[in-house]
């Protein structure tokens, strides 16, 4: 048994805006010691508050563009003139050690983590229960956020494009009651932390349980 290690795996979570993926991440982190958050790469500036590779790896343009002419990005985009991705390394390095990676990105990215390491991957999208409870819940939180009327609309606007990529996801959590949703999350973490192409050193394992019979 000592002979046996699990390689960790890189678990996504999707979802429009308010329905509930934040929430439900940090649950995750909460309760689980081997899962922790993937920290994206970003050239845009750095907010009062926000530590370097804790909230982002705060970089330059030309930084940025050197990281995914070299290949150290496993996924990026450009999002109103700043850059936004998940740098290689720290991913690959969690994995080989075991741990389990958290991911709270769309479905643009998760697509290209497909592309590149499908095997490790665990795919989860988050719906509301219905349009007027994802509108409720964006208003909610505007009174924090403090964002506008055209902003909750642009959201509400944006979230049609984002579900209708529901189909490319391993797993569908519907968000009726949180704590629900956080227990199927779990469960799903569970599950895929079993699954036999995850466990190294099984075969030779197996092969002396046999040679001993």
């Amino acid at each position: 048994m000592e002979t046996l290690k699990r390689r960790g795996l890189m678990y996504v979570l999707s979802s429009p805006s308010g329905a509930g993926k934040t929430t439900i991440t940090r649950a995750l982190l909460k309760n689980n010691e081997n899962l922790t958050p993937s920290v994206s790469a970003t050239t845009r500036p750095r907010r009062a508050g926000e530590v370097h590779n804790q909230d982002y790896m705060f970089v330059s343009q030309d930084e940025f563009r050197d990281m995914i002419d070299n290949g150290q990005m496993l996924e990026h985009a450009k999002v109103f003139n700043n850059y936004y991705g998940t740098p290689r390394a720290p991913v690959e390095k969690a994995l080989a050690s075991g741990q389990d990676v958290i991911f709270d990105i769309d479905w643009q990215g998760t697509q290209q983590l497909f592309e590149l390491a499908a095997e490790d991957l665990v795919r989860v999208f988050i719906l509301p229960p219905s349009n007027q409870a994802l509108e409720k819940r964006l208003r909610d939180r505007s009174r924090d956020t403090k964002e506008t009327e055209e902003q909750i609309r642009s959201r509400m606007a944006k979230a049609a494009d984002e579900m209708s990529h529901y189909t490319e996801y391993d797993y569908v959590i519907i968000n009726t009651d949180i704590e629900e949703a956080i227990t199927q999350a779990q469960l799903i973490l569970d599950a895929e932390r079993l699954k036999r192409r995850r466990v190294l050193g099984l075969s030779d394992f197996v092969r002396g349980l046999m040679s001993g019979l």
